[in-house]
């Protein structure tokens, strides 16, 4: 199967460009085209050489709470020598283009486009661009939720390429999921999959769940259902859904329909702080 991943260069747009694109944001879920992705928008973070980032998601009250999605280019020779500043934060790193070299507790992994790692919480990691074209990649970042009785999970690294689809039930290989996580591993408390829809692939009833959604669309494009709205999406664009927004999705256009997909999963909901008087 050809994949790609579509990966942002910035730029500026053009002047004559409308000033409306298809961004939103509601009380329900955000849509960041991926023409967002401009020199205007991006972040430069603390203890990271020859790099930038778009932020794509942090957590917001009121609206998603657990997680948050960058995508980061790292210039040749760049990179960072502590990029996690959150002591319980743990990662997913996955490659859209170039290549990065991955350090973890002292172990050198060499990740290239489709490259996905997992980087437990705690861990001591380095990342660098020792080539000489530049890397990008999403980051995705949570705060690790202890649970009684489970140990840590370990930090490990893969690929998009290694790991086989699995097909949804009665489908016919118009949809499958990618794991990269073990689902019944209790001790991850995320999970980052790539969800694939053939042409013709469709998810047909709309998805109402607690999980939250960061989704970044690596290939093809398709029309998701938000909450009421059905919105065109590309490769490129992002959405973010908050707990229980309905959502449900067919591909268009000739090529598979593939995103990035964020939910928060296997811990029990939060019941609020406690009443006070």
């Amino acid at each position: 199967m050809d994949y790609t991943y579509f990966a942002p260069t910035g730029g500026l747009p053009d002047q004559n460009q409308r000033a409306r694109e298809r961004a939103q944001f509601n009380n329900a879920y955000a849509v960041i085209p991926r023409g967002v992705l401009s020199d205007i928008t991006v972040s430069l973070l603390p203890g990271w050489e020859r790099s930038r980032a778009w932020v794509l998601a942090r957590p917001l009250s009121g609206f998603a709470e657990t997680f948050a999605e960058l995508i980061v280019e790292i210039a040749p020779g760049g990179g960072s020598e502590a990029p996690e500043p959150d002591p319980e934060g743990e990662s997913v790193l996955f490659v859209l283009a170039g290549h990065l070299r991955l350090v973890i507790e002292g172990i050198a992994h060499e990740m290239e486009s489709g490259g996905y790692a997992f980087v437990a919480p705690g861990a001591v990691w380095q990342i660098a661009n020792d080539q000489d074209t530049p890397a990008t990649f999403v980051w995705v970042r949570k705060r690790y939720e202890r649970a009684p009785g489970l140990d840590l999970p370990e930090s490990f690294v893969t690929s998009d390429q290694e790991k086989a689809p699995v097909e949804m039930p009665d489908t016919a290989g118009y949809w499958a999921t990618t794991r990269f996580a073990d689902p019944t591993d209790l001790r991850h408390d995320m999970h980052v999959n790539i969800v694939t829809f053939m042409p013709g692939g469709t998810i047909p009833f709309a998805e109402t769940h607690v999980m939250e959604h960061g989704i970044y669309v690596l290939q093809g494009r398709g029309v998701y259902l938000l909450n009421q709205d059905w919105i065109e999406v590309e490769e490129g664009d992002f959405m973010w859904l908050r707990s229980f927004c309905p959502q449900a999705c067919y591909a268009a256009g000739r090529r598979p329909f593939r995103y990035l997909l964020y939910k928060d999963v296997n811990r029990h909901p939060k019941l609020g702080l406690p009443l006070s008087g």
